[in-house]
């Protein structure tokens, strides 16, 4: 766990939530190893050269800053130095905002391994552009500033910012821009291949430094997934050494134990953290009671990262992640069963010897990776290139006998997926005015599908013919393969005007063999000193996801309670769209920076995906044609003892004529959507943010706020996702205050009420050096639920479901 905010930084991080205008802001922190404060010293600021540039006098919690700093590289120096610290080298990028800890004492011997992991982290990001696109970056501070600090779910941290929404509590799948999911992860610059998701999150927000979300029109350098980029950077034992340590206890017999270690041992930096998390509220409760039935889980994570400097220009990194989660499937009381089964279920006389409330019926999920990367910087050339290799896996497990009465459907699903492959970045400073970029990637992926699925025999009219199930076997696999290149340009014509352009090619070659020749074009244009526009187009290629694809096996199911309505399914395709964006970021005040951003998608064969079976494991189908539109507004504020955020988005997704997974749906369905555009499930036309932080020494006080209009839905007899679901607000509360010496070292302590309009939602944690460890889900940390109604393959009322009234319908 990183050292607590000071005053001046935490006034300064919640302004990372807007895109930041043409200039940088260097904010700078002056401490001992402990964490203890050092005010009153003078930080110089100087350039590449060494010509002074500026100063400022640390505050009384050791906080300064620097605004209006061009994009360069800069050296960091404090005097007097009664206490020595380590002088430091940064690099900022155009529209940047720069944390830098300045440590003393103990710290002095880590100078070279700093100076060095400096270096090559700046070459790092100089390799990832993000010129002409939309970012909004969040660093330790603010996440530490949420409710829950670093305890919160990597998910929940990414909804604080404007146009993304969740699907549900349950399965915590994203939508950015009104796009279904299509989100790509980067932990240090290094894409993570795609790992078959459920209810749990595999990334654990403790481990990020400072996180970069980018959307928009992107630059060749990004691809595939395109709706947004996670750019993690970790923590690394680099920059500071040490441990934490932190318990959390909360209700529905919540108990989350975590532990930090890093530091350096020689040309060795490191960086390891776990947690684990126990309660009997795992997923979102389908009742309104207070305790939901049959709901316990448990989940483990870990991640390490470790760098080794051969030299002062050459780095090897590892990565390491794990993720384990266990889940059981709420229950809904008082359902009916719809089907008979021997002994157990008779529809015709009432009787049945196992309630909905007795099912068991749970979720195992797990995902691997490991990365192994190789960076050097040789005169104008950056470069860094990745070995990488991830496995995933969920299995549900019905129960036997009451997924059969209630559904007429008992799959035991498991569906694996391992990838393996090589990922390379460069860039090339060929003058003032150019840099060239230029990499690529391959990853192989082995997706296996192994399904027993115990059904009942039907007639032709779809009538039960016997109350004795009977069970197919319906297991397939596909090896697939993905290439990508690029190649970009950016040039810097004028000073006040940069143009990125490139071109990047991708092919798939797995359920479907396609490819695509992608043109980018991205500008920057700081009209004044206070104002920037930014504007760009990018044509994308999206592959569906091998891991969800399932193979046909529609012909196994003939006359049986798991027979389609529809019994032909066209292969899913490769999405294909035209991206246009354009933005505007403009500092009011010193204090008061907004921004505004629109967006149109022009899309063929636009994927969309749902769950159409038992398990959380979601299936691609695609429109033949589509398009989202949207507008994002922006807005922080910052002075010595307030921070503040809001953001606004308003925005609209419809899809024409259902081209692929038509045994997914219904006749009618499939008729309407043929000759009408309809809302996306996840169309959600508006959603808001906001969050206040104020402090009084070393006592945080902070709020925040969630609102989303509603998902959509299908009323009883109307047109497909025709409706919507009711608006949602979830507000949320923390106190936290830091004690920076006692004899454990520094301890923090925070009291959180999680969504506090509902019932039963106050928590609390505590730490030890810095950590802050509270409730990952809260009591009442859930919003409507959201999950779709099984489709086709299933019978509609499932027992561990809410009422069709209040539940997402999939179209």
């Amino acid at each position: 766990m990183q050292h607590p905010c000071s005053l001046r930084t935490l006034a300064l991080c919640a302004a990372a939530l807007t895109p930041s205008a043409w200039s940088a802001v260097i904010n700078v922190n002056v401490h001992t190893p402990a964490a203890i404060a050092l005010p009153g010293v003078t930080v110089a600021l100087a350039d590449a050269a060494g010509k002074p540039l500026a100063t400022a006098i640390a505050d009384e919690h050791g906080s300064c800053s620097f605004a209006g700093i061009a994009a360069g590289s800069y050296t960091l120096t404090v005097s007097p130095n009664s206490e020595p610290v380590v002088p430091k080298t940064v690099v900022v990028a155009q529209a940047d905002n720069v944390k830098v800890d300045l440590i003393a004492a103990a710290d002095v011997s880590l100078g070279k391994i700093e100076v060095t992991a400096t270096r090559l982290k700046e070459a790092r990001i100089e390799i990832s552009p993000k010129i002409g696109t939309t970012v909004y970056s969040v660093d330790s501070q603010l996440i530490e500033s949420l409710g829950v600090g670093a305890d919160t779910p990597l998910n929940n941290v990414l909804l604080r910012l404007p146009g993304v929404y969740q699907d549900s509590k349950a399965s915590g799948s994203l939508h950015v821009r009104d796009d279904h999911a299509n989100v790509q992860y980067r932990i240090n610059g290094i894409q993570l291949p795609e790992g078959i998701t459920g209810f749990g999150q595999s990334i654990d927000t403790r481990i990020a430094d400072k996180i970069d979300f980018v959307t928009g029109a992107m630059p060749a350098q990004y691809g595939l997934r395109t709706a947004g980029i996670v750019d993690i950077e970790t923590k690394d034992g680099a920059f500071q050494t040490g441990a934490s340590v932190g318990i959390l206890g909360g209700g529905h017999d919540t108990v989350q134990p975590s532990a930090e270690v890093f530091g350096t041992r020689g040309d060795l930096s490191y960086y390891a953290t776990a947690n684990y998390v126990s309660n009997s509220l795992g997923i979102e409760n389908p009742t309104p009671a207070h305790d939901a039935i049959h709901d316990r889980t448990q989940q483990l994570k870990a991640f390490g990262y470790f760098s080794y400097h051969l030299d002062d220009r050459t780095r090897l990194a590892l990565m390491l992640g794990s993720y384990d989660g266990k889940f059981q499937i709420p229950n809904n009381p008082g359902q009916d069963c719809a089907f008979s089964l021997t002994g157990v279920c008779d529809v015709d006389t009432g009787f049945n010897a196992l309630p909905s409330t007795k099912l068991d019926e749970n979720q195992r999920e797990s995902n691997r990776f490991a990365v192994a990367a190789f960076q050097r910087s040789e005169g104008k050339l950056d470069y860094q290139t990745a070995l990488f290799y991830q496995y995933s896996r969920v299995h549900y497990t019905p129960d036997a006998q009451g997924d059969l009465i209630y559904t007429g459907v008992a799959s035991d699903t498991l569906r694996s997926n391992s990838a393996a492959g090589l990922q390379g970045d460069a860039a090339y400073r060929v003058d003032e005015s150019h840099t060239l970029r230029f990499g690529g990637a391959y990853a192989r992926q082995l997706t296996r599908s192994n399904n027993t699925v115990g059904v009942f025999p039907t007639d032709d009219m779809g009538n039960q013919m016997s109350t004795d199930p009977i069970y197919i076997v319906d297991d397939s696999s596909k090896t697939g393969n993905l290439y990508s290149l690029y190649v970009q340009d950016e040039w810097r014509l004028l000073r006040a005007f940069t143009l990125n352009y490139g071109v990047r090619f991708d092919r798939v070659s797995a359920f479907t063999s396609e490819q695509q020749w992608s043109p980018r074009l991205n500008a920057l244009w700081k009209v004044t000193a206070a104002t920037a526009v930014h504007a760009g187009y990018s044509r994308y290629f999206t592959p569906p996801p091998q891991e969800l694809v399932a193979q046909s096996s529609i012909d196994l199911y003939a006359n049986t309670t798991n027979a389609p309505e529809i019994s032909v399914s066209d292969p899913v395709r490769a999405e294909r769209t035209n991206y246009y964006d354009v933005g505007i970021t403009h500092v009011v005040t010193p204090g008061l920076t907004v921004g505004l951003d629109a967006y149109y998608k022009q899309i063929t064969n636009l994927l969309d995906e749902g769950q159409f079976g038992q398990a959380l494991i979601l299936t691609p189908f695609n429109y033949a044609k589509g398009y989202a539109e949207g507008v994002e507004l922006s807005s922080t504020y910052t002075d010595a003892l307030w921070s503040a955020y809001l953001n606004f988005a308003v925005g609209r997704a419809k899809g024409k004529n259902i081209v692929s997974g038509q045994s997914l749906f219904g006749a009618d369905e499939l008729d309407y959507i043929a000759d009408h555009y309809i809302y996306l499930d996840h169309d959600q036309r508006y959603s808001l943010t906001g969050g206040v932080t104020r402090r009084f020494g070393d006592t945080r006080i902070s709020a925040d706020v969630l609102y989303g209009s509603g998902l959509r839905n299908t009323p009883d007899g109307a047109p497909p996702n025709s409706g919507k679901l009711p608006s949602y607000a979830q507000m949320n509360l923390a106190l936290t205050h830091l004690w920076k010496a006692t004899p454990v070292g520094a301890v923090e302590g925070r009291l959180a009420v999680i969504n506090l309009f509902d019932a039963d939602c106050v928590v609390l944690g505590g730490g030890v050096m810095g950590a802050a460890d509270l409730l990952q889900r809260g009591a009442t940390d859930r919003l409507p639920t959201t999950r779709p109604q099984p489709r086709g393959h299933d019978v509609e009322h499932r027992a561990d479901q809410r009422d069709p009234a209040v539940e997402q319908q999939e179209v």
